[in-house]
């Protein structure tokens, strides 16, 4: 996106080993475009913008092949690694079949972002590559990746006059499958019949991605805003205005395995089921959290520069960083208008601001922003459930994660202290008895943490 960061970027891959020059940027034009289903919305929306620019995108069926992820994996890797690696896997090998003689590798692209720092996530898509040629007839699958380091670019990926408005499509349909998410889970646990929620988001999405795909490269707001409004009013109806109003349970955690329903065994139905009301963490917050870290890394560099008397350095620097700023509060205006107009008949959890989550972090000084990872991100999202008048929070997270681990490690003694309910769930492939226990045994506190803010309330 901005001129410094790029040149960062094509010589990383210049510099890159044979193994991996199949991991790169291209234009996806005439391709079948494979997309790992990490949200169910989230990737659906995202898949329909794909089509909307002429992109064969699908998505592709999920954790039916984990055995086959875990086959080629020693198990000290990231679990969603697993998963997404038995995904293509799986899919491929039924592509294989279905198509017989008429199967060409070179028909498809994989698509697996990555991001910069110390997570793992960042080498899923080389060791995918690596696993991949393993398979003579999947040597020719092309990784096409976008990452944190230059905030998402589309350049590259589509015809330049279309990778800028395919990046905005791309980002409403992010918000949008958050606000799906959370219509549903601001109805379901007080819907009147039982799967009402669910069938509605199921038939609100399948609507939106055609609506998406219809529009093309061109993006209507007011009509994306309309789709939304109309499902919070049908939303609305199904309440049972006599159900009172559940404790509140709020989810941070490491993004694919919160968001990610059989990964995590379904979590957030267990919660319902328990008797909470639950909200997820968005994936919008992700997004704006990498353009966010970019004008903080800028305006760092620039200072920098001016120290050292390097006055080019800084003006680059500068006109990044406002960039940036520019395009953030692009995004922050976008979801700020698709909230409203859920929120003018539903009344969901809004969204809260990097800014804010940075300022609680830095004014109790429990953490470095600077470091990056998703820790700031479920430190500071945990403490402002709390101001929300949430009652629990359940840190969630794939095992061994280390950005998950470090946040751990900062909120269990802090809600300790706050007398909040808090639980940590990390996940992998196997169930285990205990965790169930824990979960029965976190909601009874969230239930009397519930009734005693009543009771202080009422005093």
């Amino acid at each position: 996106m901005h001129s410094n960061q790029e040149v960062a970027v094509e010589s990383s891959t210049d510099s890159m080993p044979d193994q991996f020059r199949n991991v790169d940027r291209f234009d996806v034009t005439g391709k079948t475009l494979l997309i790992p289903d990490m949200s169910p919305a989230g990737s659906r929306l995202l898949a329909a913008s794909f089509r909307a620019f002429g992109v064969r995108a699908e998505v592709m069926e999920t954790y039916t092949g984990l055995n086959l992820g875990m086959e080629h994996t020693s198990g000290k890797e990231c679990f969603p690694c697993q998963v997404t690696l038995g995904d293509i896997l799986y899919h491929l090998k039924k592509e294989q079949q279905r198509r017989g003689d008429e199967f060409e590798a070179s028909d498809y692209v994989y698509f697996m972002p990555e991001a910069d720092g110390p997570c793992r996530f960042g080498m899923y898509n080389k060791m995918h590559r690596m696993v991949l040629d393993r398979y003579p007839e999947f040597r020719e699958v092309p990784i096409l990746y976008v990452s944190t380091g230059d905030g998402y670019s589309s350049r590259g990926i589509l015809p330049p006059k279309l990778a800028k408005p395919f990046r905005k499509m791309a980002y409403a349909a992010a918000i949008t499958g958050d606000l799906l998410d959370r219509i549903c889970w601001r109805t379901r646990p007080y819907e009147q019949e039982a799967g009402q929620a669910d069938a509605l988001i199921d038939d609100a999405l399948q609507r939106i991605c055609q609506e998406l795909e219809a529009m093309g490269p061109r993006l209507d707001h007011g009509r994306l805003g309309d789709l939304l409004a109309g499902t919070a009013q049908q939303a609305a109806q199904i309440i049972d205005p006599e159900c009172p109003r559940r404790p509140r349970v709020g989810i941070v955690g490491e993004i694919y395995i919160r968001s990610h329903p059989t990964s995590n065994q379904e979590v957030i139905r267990q919660l319902e089921q328990g008797g909470a009301e639950v909200v997820n963490a968005s994936i919008g917050e992700w997004i704006q959290f990498v353009t966010y870290e970019r004008i903080q890394t800028m305006k760092k560099e620039m200072k920098d520069s001016c120290r050292r008397l390097m006055p080019g350095r800084a003006l680059k620097s500068g006109q990044s960083c406002l960039g940036s700023v520019v395009e953030l509060r692009y995004m922050e205006a976008q979801q700020d208008r698709l909230y409203q107009r859920v929120l003018n008949h539903l009344d969901i959890q809004s969204d809260h601001r990097i800014a804010h989550v940075h300022q609680i972090i830095e004014q109790q000084e429990l953490f470095d922003f600077a470091i990056g990872t998703e820790a700031p991100l479920s430190i500071g999202g945990a403490l402002e459930y709390v101001d929300a008048g949430f009652n629990g929070v359940v840190n969630l997270y794939p095992f061994t994660c280390m950005p998950s681990t470090i946040a751990s490690s900062i909120l269990k003694p802090r809600f300790y202290d706050m007398h909040v309910p808090y639980l940590d769930i990390s996940c992998d492939d196997s169930a285990s008895p205990s965790r169930q226990l824990a979960i029965q045994t976190f909601l009874y506190q969230v239930q009397q943490h519930a009734q005693s803010c009543t009771a202080a309330d009422q005093g």
